[in-house]
């Protein structure tokens, strides 16, 4: 029996002005229970949102998938994401989401922005299959949004190249869409976790907050691509 999507345990603020959901990563085809190791990766990152917007009261929650697979045109972890988007509105009420995934997750993201409830979304690695799927992915849903991309240039899972087309496509339907490349590091983004880290907590708190964006992203966002769709993540990035 197939257990029901959950929100795991909320970190950051204790009330909610504003809410981070994290998508962890998934796998192509599959009907087993989540892996816990697929959560536990998104958990430094939820714990940094947290800690960055807890005086500006962010929540973060991890999305709990019913099944590790995306699974076709069935896309579980799309709907998953929507059904955490309604659950956040039943338990904070009018409050502004940000979406943050990576790999499946990330796609999952991007796909489920259309909720009313998101202001803004941020792929790590997302996962898109072959250019076919990069091509259709549809991206009308994130306009009004927020968006940014991060990949590393050496991720041999999911094609940075990939995500670059899909970001093209979505600067067209959206000005406010950025990409960054981590160079040299791989899907995991582990060599620049630091830099990765601080680079997320400056988009999800501007973007919810309406602080400033560090001096990197807003040119991301203002630059014509290819420009502000191949920003290079500097060593040491930190927000002023």
């Amino acid at each position: 029996m197939t257990r029901p999507a959950r929100l795991g345990r909320a970190t950051g603020a204790a009330s909610a002005q504003a809410v981070a959901l994290l998508m962890p990563a998934g796998e192509e085809e599959s009907s087993r229970r989540p892996s816990r190791l697929a959560a536990a990766s998104v958990w430094s990152l939820a714990r940094r949102l947290g800690r960055a917007g807890r005086a500006e009261g962010l929540v973060t929650h991890t999305v709990h998938y019913r099944c590790r697979g995306w699974n076709g045109a069935a896309a579980d972890a799309a709907h998953d994401a929507e059904w955490a988007l309604e659950e956040v509105v039943r338990r904070y009420g009018d409050v502004p989401v940000a979406l943050v995934g990576t790999d499946v997750g990330g796609r999952a993201a991007l796909r489920a922005a259309g909720h009313e409830a998101v202001v803004s979304v941020l792929a790590l690695a997302p996962w898109l299959p072959d250019a076919q799927a990069a091509d259709a992915e549809p991206v009308r849903q994130l306009s009004g949004r927020s968006v940014l991309l991060v990949h590393g240039t050496d991720d041999e899972r999911t094609d940075p190249d990939l995500s670059y087309r899909l970001a093209v496509r979505a600067k067209k339907a959206n000005r406010d869409v950025c990409r960054f490349e981590v160079h040299s590091d791989g899907h995991g983004l582990h060599q620049h976790r630091p830099e990765v880290l601080a680079l997320a907590a400056d988009f999800v708190r501007g973007s919810l907050f309406g602080r400033p964006y560090s001096r990197p992203v807003a040119d991301a966002l203002a630059a014509p691509p290819p420009i502000g769709l191949r920003m290079p993540l500097a060593t040491g990035f930190a927000p002023a």
